[in-house]
């Protein structure tokens, strides 16, 4: 029986391609969005993948979520933890809403996403929790305390997290995507890429959003048993933690 998958923020970018993947690769899989139904709806017509709406920050919301993709799909074997935003600004001019938006989407939704899942998880001694981070979450990024912090902090919960469930069959690792070919990349300017950003990757390119997805569907699988609590970086050689 094909094992499930859900991926959080699983419509857009980086998301769709982990999305694609899995299901490419025999997973079925499930597609959590926040707020835009548009892309939600595109997304599901082109590659027939359940959506579901629901905000992750929320841990009822969470729970409610993740209890209808198991009713109507089955037990979350898979989860990637991949939905987030930016709130960016000097921190001295940064808002608590600012603060708190990031935080508990970016970090608190790996609590509110993995605690429903990893009691099913350990009583079937299987799991797969793939968590996304960033490479600022690595080496920090002006204007973006708050979203380093959240990100660093997403590493941190993999770490510990893979420690508790080593011996249960359950592996958690956390991937650091550089700059990947994604609308929010398409919306700098040209002349900032090519002048500010390829300059400091090795590679001199994007990444792709596909190349972070292979990633996963390596991690979720069987023969990846044997790697757990793992920083996978996957950023054209720009830095190394």
């Amino acid at each position: 029986m094909a094992r499930v998958a859900l991926v959080t923020g699983g419509t857009r970018g980086i998301g769709a391609a982990i999305s694609k993947a899995l299901k490419a690769a025999g997973y079925k899989v499930a597609a959590s969005y926040a707020g835009n139904d548009e892309a939600a709806n595109k997304f599901k017509a082109e590659t027939h993948i359940p959506v579901y709406k629901w905000d992750v920050a929320s841990f009822d919301a969470c729970s409610e979520g993740i209890k209808k993709v198991e009713d109507e799909l089955g037990p979350v074997d898979v989860l990637v933890n991949n939905a987030g935003i930016t709130r960016d600004g000097a921190f001295h001019k940064m808002t608590i809403e600012q603060w708190n938006a990031v935080i508990n989407t970016n970090l608190g939704s790996l609590f509110n996403m993995t605690r429903p899942v990893i009691e099913g998880m350990r009583a079937r001694k299987f799991g797969r929790i793939i968590n996304i981070s960033s490479i600022n979450g690595q080496k920090g990024q002006f204007g973006q305390v708050n979203y380093s912090a959240a990100k660093a902090g997403d590493i941190g919960f993999t770490k510990a997290l893979a420690l508790e469930n080593a011996r249960g069959g359950i592996t958690v690792n956390v991937i650091c995507p550089g700059y990947i070919n994604t609308e929010m990349v398409q919306a700098v300017p040209k002349e900032v890429v090519e002048k500010s950003i390829l300059p400091m990757i090795p590679v001199n390119r994007l990444g792709e959003p596909e190349e972070i997805a292979r990633a996963v569907v390596f991690l979720a699988s069987d023969d990846a048993g044997y790697i757990t609590g793992s920083t996978l970086t996957i950023n054209g050689g720009q830095y190394h933690a």
